[in-house]
């Protein structure tokens, strides 16, 4: 999951995004912003689906759970900015151990149909409780700090989140923990065998991953000034999974990777065509035909081309 390379490719990254405030335009920078907060949502989701290789199709719930717990702590109850996202967080990470403990219980498809269900649920209950989300309308009208209203500062608000998360789940990765969940995604049965809890080890990544979709939840609540039942839909769900297969699965870089590109194709694709969907549908297919282990994959079979 992680190497020296991946780690090269994070700190010239973070290093290109900290000069960008600098030189490119506002546009850019909002733009860079988009980007920052889908890639912590892919690399959330890659805690299920690359660690443990557990899929998860209803990933969008605790994303669209984060961003209305942080809309509300904020707006209704007033509470001070990191007061109100660790209120999101531990509430996002409260459902996705609630989920968990269902969903973990069960393998392959079974697994990844639940938590579609689930996420279904909460995409109901949002449009159902208005006094609490909006409804249909959304919630709409965050109390933000005055301070974050400027684009710029926005950006390095997020840019601090980002960096932070990035470096917790990196080392998450290169932990005891991190090599017990590939154990477990490799071979359960043997893994058991060695006394490693899968069920437990399951849940544990469940939990991880819907607080960091939680956490990204809010930084998009924040930025767009409101949150909406569609950000719980299966079709969201869908994008970030076909963000971290086209970056990679089995690599920490790849779903930061996956993210920029489909979030930049889907903006730069809006600007000409309104095709988006089927322009979505050919690079899945890409990706299923040509290019099962995404973007890393192709890098590193091109390596070698290059070495000759």
């Amino acid at each position: 999951m992680t190497s020296r390379p991946q780690l090269i490719f994070l700190l010239v990254m973070f290093a290109l995004l900290a000069v960008l405030p600098f030189v490119g335009s506002r546009y850019f920078v909002e733009l860079a912003v988009q980007v920052m907060i889908f890639s912590l949502f892919a690399l959330s989701l890659n805690v299920l689906a690359g660690h443990v290789g557990a899929v998860s199709f209803g990933h969008a719930a605790f994303f669209a759970i984060g961003g209305y717990a942080c809309a509300f702590f904020l707006t209704r109850w007033g509470w001070p900015l990191p007061l109100a996202m660790a209120g999101a967080v531990v509430v996002s990470a409260a459902a996705s151990f609630i989920i968990g403990i269902l969903c973990v219980r069960l393998n392959a498809i079974y697994f990844s149909m639940l938590t579609l269900a689930f996420s279904m649920l909460v995409w109901a209950i949002a449009i159902k409780w208005k006094p609490v989300t909006g409804g249909d309308d959304g919630f709409v009208g965050i109390t933000m700090p005055q301070a974050l209203t400027d684009p710029t500062n926005f950006f390095w608000f997020t840019y601090a989140v980002f960096a932070a998360s990035a470096a917790a789940l990196w080392v998450l990765s290169a932990s005891a923990m991190g090599r017990a969940f590939v154990a477990v995604r490799e071979n359960a049965v043997r893994a058991s065998f060695l006394g490693i809890d899968t069920k437990r080890m399951r849940l544990i990544a469940f939990v991880i991953a819907g607080a960091f979709a939680g956490l990204a939840g809010c930084l998009l609540a924040m930025y767009v000034r409101g949150m909406y039942p569609t950000t719980a839909f299966w079709t969201q769900s869908g994008q970030v999974i076909i963000m971290v297969l086209l970056g990679g699965v089995h690599s920490f870089v790849g779903p930061i990777l996956g993210a920029t590109t489909l979030y930049l194709l889907e903006t730069t694709t809006h600007q000409y065509t309104e095709y988006w969907p089927i322009v979505m549908g050919l690079i899945l297919m890409v990706i299923v035909l040509v290019l099962p282990d995404g973007l890393v994959g192709l890098i590193k079979r091109l390596r070698p081309q290059r070495r000759a």
